[in-house]
């Protein structure tokens, strides 16, 4: 936690709690967009002008919302545009720290032990969490944003001709259907996982679980009808902010965040789309399983020992 710009105890995954005990996520700090000519997006500032080689993306792998812009940035061609820096997965006393673990690497950019330094580096009396994923603009020396779902569609729109045309992930058509879904998945099954995983109250952990399955069972019955992705056959950013979570289900919520009622090998149906999806050329090897477990076995609130389950088979690792 950095206050007033200064590290002042160890890395703790719940800093905010509602009146019923429940997890509260940190609201993001920076929230400017990159445009196509630099003027302001939705939120934040203009100058942030797209172009080959200005920004550089900060992720962890372990992270569902880091990883929904290593898709995007994937699915869109922009690996040549914007370079990439990954955290290890084990969570630090000071968070996120850059290393040699393998899948990992160093900060060739700003040359940080930490990812926390980056946030005092753009803004010397930050008080927050320093979360990923970041993107960074390598020409100003700041953090254009550390919003997951704003840099998922900076991505999609604001890189212009240096993104992949044919892939167009929050068409106009649907842009409205988009929105609605992500605002009820999100709440309920995204952040809902934290809510039980994090909970310090039983009501809090009771009301988190039951929103988490009737979640998966509404997207269960939604892909009855045989469509391939959530909105037919067209793939789109509600697939990448649901198959995010999906991946992490079975390793991770299940089990340490006793989200244990039904694994995703149990739904017959969001089962096999998650294959589908994960068969989409680019998304698998987004995924790294390693990172995923050992990252969040790290939380010592959760697992204090660290210890790291050799389980479970999963049929698409």
């Amino acid at each position: 936690m950095l206050v007033q710009g200064k590290w002042t105890e160890d890395w703790q995954p719940v800093q905010a709690k509602d009146e019923k005990g429940g997890f509260v996520r940190q609201i993001s700090s920076f929230r400017n967009w990159v445009t196509p000519d630099g003027s302001a997006g939705p939120t934040g500032t203009g100058g942030f002008k797209a172009e080959a080689g200005r920004y550089h993306l900060y992720v962890a792998l372990i992270c569902p919302w880091a990883s929904r812009t290593l898709i995007a940035r994937k699915l869109k061609g922009l690996e040549g545009a914007v370079s990439l820096s990954i955290v290890e997965p084990a969570l630090s006393d000071q968070g996120w720290q850059f290393g040699d673990y393998p899948g990992s690497t160093r900060d060739e950019v700003n040359g940080a032990t930490y990812l926390h330094e980056l946030y005092t580096r753009a803004e010397p009396s930050f008080t927050g969490r320093a979360t990923v994923p970041v993107l960074w603009d390598k020409h100003l020396g700041t953090i254009v944003s550390n919003e997951s779902a704003d840099i998922l569609r900076m991505f999609d729109k604001g890189f212009g001709p240096l993104a992949r045309p044919d892939v167009d992930l929050r068409p106009t058509d649907l842009a409205d259907a988009i929105d609605a879904l992500n605002d009820r998945i999100y709440p309920r099954l995204n952040n809902g996982v934290y809510r039980a995983g994090f909970a310090t109250t039983q009501i809090a952990y009771d009301e988190a679980f039951a929103e988490v399955f009737a979640m998966l069972d509404e997207l269960e019955d939604r892909l009855v009808d045989g469509r391939r992705f959530l909105f037919g056959d067209r793939f789109t950013e509600t697939d990448i902010r649901l198959v995010v979570t999906l991946v992490r289900f079975d390793a991770a919520y299940h089990g340490l965040f006793k989200c244990n009622l039904r694994r995703i090998v149990d739904y017959q149906q969001l089962n096999a789309y998650l294959h589908r999806v994960l068969a989409i050329p680019g998304i698998r090897e987004t995924v790294n399983l390693d990172h995923i477990k050992r990252g969040y076995y790290s939380v010592k609130a959760l697992n204090p020992l660290r210890i790291v389950p050799n389980g479970p088979l999963l049929d698409w690792a």
